[in-house]
């Protein structure tokens, strides 16, 4: 029976794959991904010459039917995404029901992460916390799902796009002003690229210092600490 095998790669720096993921895509036949021209860089990166076929956010049922017949085929598929792990914050779930569905074997290779990046160099208390992934575009539905994570109480990480930071961290400092619940954050910028930032404080000052810069690039992982113990 054959196997689709989803890989976990890179979220940034090409190097951040593992032996296990370049053994898998090194030995499937075909390798489906989101955007093949971003997939092909890595894996030329790498020396692995495979077909390439897409399976995205547009098209992920009808490309799933497609993968399962090359499944029964007896073909093994590896699927990736632009950029770290498939099915979180990025397609997969779709593709992943249907193979189960038709009797195929869905084996995980896990890689790099940027929750667990950000979870390895905070300091705040507490085990608990929630992944959020991309909040709503729309700024009255966003805040509105902050003022629900901050509610729980506990520390959350929220993916957030350069366009969008300045106006979330906003957001967020209007809420902890509103709800009295001041919270510290570590926002993590570009991580494991060249140009990776870190940055901890509250948010009205990283609002401040983002805001006064001609541009801001590169995508976000921000993680909001949890609501401080009162007496």
């Amino acid at each position: 029976m054959a196997v689709l095998y989803v890989v976990g790669t890179p979220i940034g720096n090409l190097k951040d794959i593992t032996l296990r993921a370049l053994e898998v895509l090194q030995e499937v036949e075909v390798v489906a991904c989101e955007d093949t021209r971003h997939s092909m860089r890595l894996l030329n990166a790498h020396g692995i010459r495979k077909r390439l076929i897409p399976c995205h956010a547009r098209n992920e049922a009808k490309s799933a039917q497609g993968i399962v017949a090359l499944l029964n085929e007896g073909k093994n598929v590896a699927y990736i995404s632009d950029a770290g792990t498939p099915g979180i914050s990025d397609p997969g779930s779709q593709l992943v029901r249907a193979v189960r569905d038709a009797g195929h074997s869905t084996v995980p290779i896990p890689g790099a992460s940027a929750v667990t990046a950000m979870m390895s160099i905070t300091a705040f208390p507490g085990k608990r916390v929630i992944f959020e992934g991309f909040l709503s575009p729309k700024g009255g539905r966003r805040k509105n799902q902050l003022k629900n994570l901050m509610e729980t109480g506990d520390a959350f990480i929220i993916y957030e796009s350069p366009f969008r930071i300045v106006k979330m961290l906003q957001d967020l400092d209007d809420l902890c002003g509103e709800m009295e619940d001041p919270r510290s954050v570590l926002c993590g910028r570009e991580l494991t690229k060249v140009h990776e930032e870190i940055m901890e404080g509250n948010p009205g000052d990283i609002r401040a210092e983002l805001e006064n810069r001609p541009s801001v690039k590169g995508e976000f992982a921000v993680l909001v600490a949890p609501r401080e113990k009162r007496p």
